[in-house]
């Protein structure tokens, strides 16, 4: 699976938000973008985008910033790559241009559905308070003395 920058990026800031669920006080992109190494003209794109499909809200003014919209246990990465990513436009255009050609190509086309479906379910399956779980686990070993 290959992703873009952008998708990258906007999980990046969904995790961030996600991690930060609860707060008072809302995210600054200045904060995302210093922790993560994100390009801040990139992440404003990004969240107005995010914004667009609901999934986070801005605060404006001096102690403004972004929050999720919903729980992180409600926001899935598949919801992050499809706002960003769009519908699985691969499928359907192979679909519209090749329907109907040849049973190889149809073969072929089943299978690709297959894969894109699989893909879907996986990435359905993970969802960003899973994510905050597993950034919080500690990776490095305890030494007790």
């Amino acid at each position: 699976m290959r992703l873009s920058a952008k998708t990258e990026y906007a999980a990046i800031a969904v995790l961030e938000l996600a991690r930060n669920w609860g707060a008072a006080d809302p995210v600054r992109i200045r904060s995302i973008c210093a922790a993560h190494g994100v390009p801040s003209r990139f992440l404003v794109q990004i969240l107005l985008q995010l914004k667009g499909a609901g999934i986070v809200t801005s605060t404006r003014g001096a102690a403004g910033g972004y929050q999720l919209a919903r729980a992180p246990a409600e926001i899935t990465l598949n919801d992050v790559f499809r706002v960003i990513e769009g519908p699985d436009e691969l499928i359907t255009s192979i679909t519209a241009d090749l329907a109907g050609r040849s049973r190889s190509v149809s073969v072929l086309l089943e299978a690709w559905r297959d894969v894109a479906a699989q893909e879907t379910a996986a990435m359905e399956g993970v969802t960003f308070a899973t994510l905050v779980e597993r950034s919080r686990t500690t990776t490095e070993p305890m030494y007790y003395i």
